[in-house]
């Protein structure tokens, strides 16, 4: 499991040990304790307790409580979570790695007004935004494909 953090708008890949079950059954507690807190009230205190035996309380408005539960949840499913600031821009590499398909193909999208972009010299960047929707409208796009085939075997008589 690896996780992108973004710091001075610069990536880094940072690879956490794999969780035991006991570690993922304690993430879980967290995320409940930490959905249950963000759904009953308008803010939160949390109190970090530190290897020197500090304990500092912060108070945390309910959106960022609500990011830490579902980063809490992602972990306790094993899933990989990328955090990047909205405004990011990608190169197409990025983009097309973000999006899981092949730079050449992000290029056709992009030449074909389908991704906007913008050119920074010779380079085109995507900002994250664009890539997001762009990859929401594919997904869509995907599953009403699916649901047309799986119509047509339907109309076939094609179990499956």
């Amino acid at each position: 499991m690896g996780y992108c953090m973004q710091t001075n708008n610069h990536a880094r890949k940072v690879q956490p040990s794999t969780l035991s079950l006991g570690d993922r059954e304690m993430v879980r507690a967290a995320h409940r304790c930490v959905m249950a807190a963000v759904e009953q009230s308008d803010g939160v205190s949390l109190t970090v307790a530190t290897v020197s035996g500090d304990q500092p309380t912060v108070a945390l408005p309910p959106a960022a409580v609500r990011a830490i539960g579902e980063l809490l949840g992602a972990l306790s499913e094993g899933k990989t979570m990328a955090l990047l600031p909205a405004a990011r821009e990608l190169t197409t590499v990025e983009a097309a790695n973000f999006l899981n398909v092949s730079r050449p193909f992000l290029i056709k999208e992009v030449e074909a007004g389908r991704l906007p972009h913008r050119k920074v010299g010779s380079h085109r960047r995507i900002a994250l935004e664009d890539a997001l929707a762009y990859g929401q409208k594919m997904r869509e796009r995907q599953d009403k494909a699916l649901e047309r085939m799986a119509d047509n075997a339907r109309e076939l008589g094609l179990d499956y």
